[in-house]
């Protein structure tokens, strides 16, 4: 068993920061990955628990465990491969948090000390087609942030759309565990964009007497090869 093994599936490992804002005493582990490459033997020889499923399944699971478990080790010293919940939510060693994402080819995580942090949303998308994001705005966007987006053309229609669907997945993954409720895409909003790609949003219901209605969060965000990367951050 070589707990150093890198599958054929994923490029190196990296921890390049993209995000415009830096966050102090977290660590951040990315890689692109494709599932066509992915070998049998591959979770054995990665020491990662497997998973079933087909083929993308596994190898953005498997991506995205890589990247936690480097990205804990980086943080903490703790070699752990973070297990899934009965929530399907990643289980972080005691002291630990974070987020993993994945997906279209891209898996990442961020890990922070619980002692900075309270909550940790990490979120990658690709840009939806402007046809796909005008169908799904109505599910997406609330009625306030659908009028903001009245005067811009398609595209930009269409980077906002999947702006917002990125910043409110990164959400949910930042507070559901404080709350350990579901919430869905009406219950919060995108208040404002800042040319720095800093964002603010705001809860639209009542979460917990810790995250009432009207509560503000801070995120940010960065676009690179057609992605959306966002982040919710909420500090301790």
């Amino acid at each position: 068993m070589n707990t150093a093994y890198l599958p054929a599936c994923c490029a190196p490992l990296s921890d390049h920061w993209p995000l415009p804002q830096r966050l102090a005493n977290v660590q951040l582990i990315s890689t692109r990955f494709d599932p066509a490459l992915l070998h049998a033997d591959d979770f054995s020889r990665c020491a990662v628990p497997p998973i079933t499923g087909v083929a993308k399944r596994q190898a953005e699971y498997l991506a995205g465990r890589l990247c936690a478990r480097t990205a804990l080790q980086r943080l903490s010293g703790i070699f752990a491969v973070p297990a899934v919940g009965p929530d399907r939510a990643p289980q972080w060693p005691v002291g630990t948090l974070g987020s993993i994402t994945h997906g279209s080819g891209w898996a990442g995580a961020l890990v922070g000390h619980s002692t900075d942090w309270r909550g940790l949303g990490l979120d990658i998308e690709q840009i939806m087609p402007a046809n796909r994001a005008e169908r799904l705005a109505g599910e997406i966007l609330t009625p306030a942030e659908l009028f903001r987006l009245e005067a811009l053309p398609a595209e930009q229609r269409a980077q906002r759309i999947s702006l917002t669907f990125s910043l409110k997945e990164s959400l949910f993954k930042a507070l559901y565990p404080l709350v350990l409720r579901h919430f869905y895409f009406q219950d919060a909003e995108l208040l404002s964009v800042d040319a720095d790609n800093k964002v603010r949003m705001r809860l639209l219901i009542d979460l917990h007497a810790d995250w009432p209605a009207g509560s503000e969060l801070a995120g940010q965000f960065v676009e690179f090869d057609g992605y959306l990367l966002s982040l919710v951050s909420i500090p301790r």
